[in-house]
């Protein structure tokens, strides 16, 4: 039987995670970075199909909780990014502004969504006015605008992005507050269907959310040791609507502001994510439903057995579509190891091959390619063990996904402890005073950010903080963010 291509088609990911990422991106034909704008990437057709599925998951688990969706302006007035300072000092560095239109100037700038916190609230204050609207919980799947100012890189750092945002209002703070949690269990129960392993973390006051009181995020563990920020919920308390003249009358006749939460799903950083987290030397590692195929069919003929074999393979494709299954026959004139490299660079979860030996054994083998094994399966057991493959995959994946992230986690209990731990790139969970200057310093000597405490467990000081010595306010985790 053929082999496969030959081994090594890219760098070795663990060594160099920027050629392996650059280089995947290209040859699963992920991403086209020659468009000619800085920050800005076409998406290929491999691409969308992940994007388009993360997109539907995350929608359907919305949508179940009661959100519905919607659609803002892509475009904000200048008078309403204005009204809420805190958040106009967090992003005014970062918008793209319009300032004319037709050759003659705009009577007033407008700006190009970078969050819509600003949009939405105009029209709260219009849609709201009893308690018996809320709660209101819409989202929208939209790409955002921002000035990047940082070396930018594909999905993970870009100036638009694609993502999901949710604005949500409430009359009491427990009724936001719950909305919070439900959406901690809306990421979990997608990202475990990615096979993403994450922490979700409180972030320290000093970096919330502009406008926040406070702020949650998903924290996704990178090969090179970094993680990367891929969503984030936040409670916005009344800032917002009271700063938009958002008010409803409650229970007992009284006027009060509505509290509210919104929660971001970062799209294109959760298909990078995706992508390091899974692939390998030889291009995308994805579960079933998210690649161009979840089965792929190689007809291997040999001298004298050519339409035995593609008759078998034919008949293969029609019953598996006809079960349900999303398989295709490749009966192109490509050899049986080009045609082996090009389905395993796009992630194609199982490959079926069928030659000689399979048509008179009444078997296929099965090549699997988060494991990169082969296995024979009798004809007549096929179906069975493609449905217990697609739950065996996605269960490895989460599995080697979340043992890396908590095989990545160390204590440190001294300035010497983060100091040598930053060194050898580990996340570092360590006692922290919660003191703004005490995390800087940190950042500026050892290039590592307090990302804040973990919300998914209960975990309590023992000691002093690690980095200063003063009394500790809470256990924090560490880590280089990209």
């Amino acid at each position: 039987m053929s082999e496969s291509a030959p081994e090594a088609p890219l760098p070795d990911k663990e060594k160099d995670i920027g050629e392996w990422y650059d280089g995947v991106l290209e040859r699963a034909e992920l991403l086209d970075t020659r468009y000619g704008v800085k920050g800005f990437v076409v998406y290929r057709p491999n691409a969308m199909r992940i994007v388009k599925r993360i997109y539907r998951m995350f929608e359907e688990e919305l949508e179940r909780g009661g959100h519905m969706p919607m659609l803002l302006p892509l475009v904000i007035p200048m008078a309403n990014f204005r009204r809420e300072t805190e958040h106009v000092k967090g992003f005014e560095d970062q918008v793209f502004y319009i300032t004319e239109a037709g050759g003659r100037p705009l009577d007033e700038k407008l700006i190009v969504r970078p969050t819509s916190e600003t949009a939405i609230y105009p029209m709260f204050s219009l849609w709201i006015h009893s308690y018996g609207d809320m709660p209101m919980r819409l989202y929208q799947s939209v790409a955002v605008y921002r000035h990047e100012t940082k070396a930018t890189r594909p999905l993970l750092r870009g100036r638009e992005f694609l993502w999901i945002e949710t604005h949500d209002a409430f009359e009491d703070e427990a009724g936001a507050m719950a909305q919070i949690r439900e959406d901690l269990e809306v990421a979990k129960k997608v990202y475990d269907g990615l096979g993403l392993a994450f922490l979700v973390v409180e972030r320290e006051p000093y970096d919330k959310f502009p406008g926040a009181e406070s702020s949650y995020a998903y924290d996704a563990l990178l090969p090179n040791g970094n993680v990367l920020q891929i969503a984030t919920t936040h409670y916005l308390g009344d800032h917002f609507t009271k700063a938009f003249d958002v008010s409803f009358t409650d229970r007992d006749g009284n006027s009060r502001n509505p509290r509210t939460t919104c929660f971001g799903v970062g799209i294109s950083r959760t298909l990078a994510a995706l992508v390091m987290t899974h692939g390998d030397r030889y291009g995308l590692v994805l579960p079933f439903g998210l690649s161009v195929h979840d089965l792929v069919i190689v007809p291997i003929p040999h001298r004298g057995s050519v339409d035995e074999v593609i008759g078998k393979a034919r008949q293969l494709e029609a019953e598996l579509r006809g079960a349900g299954f999303d398989v295709y026959m490749d009966g192109s004139e490509e050899s049986p190891g080009d045609k082996f490299y090009r389905w395993e660079m796009v992630g194609v979860p199982v490959r079926i091959e069928v030659g000689r030996r399979e048509v008179e054994g009444g078997y296929v083998t099965l090549f699997r390619r988060d494991m990169r094994t082969r296995e024979r399966v009798k004809d007549g057991d096929l179906q069975a063990r493609i449905r217990a493959l697609s739950s065996e995959i996605s269960e490895n994946l989460r599995r080697r996904a979340r043992e890396r992230l908590d095989g990545s986690i160390s204590n440190a209990a001294s300035r010497e402890d983060v100091m040598r731990l930053a060194q050898e790139g580990r996340i570092i969970r360590a006692n922290f005073c919660g003191m703004d200057e005490c995390a800087r310093e940190i950042k500026e000597e050892t290039g590592y950010e307090v990302r804040g405490r973990r919300v998914d467990v209960e975990e309590k000081p023992t000691g002093n903080c690690a980095w200063c010595g003063r009394p500790a306010a809470r256990v924090v985790y560490m880590a280089k963010a990209y």
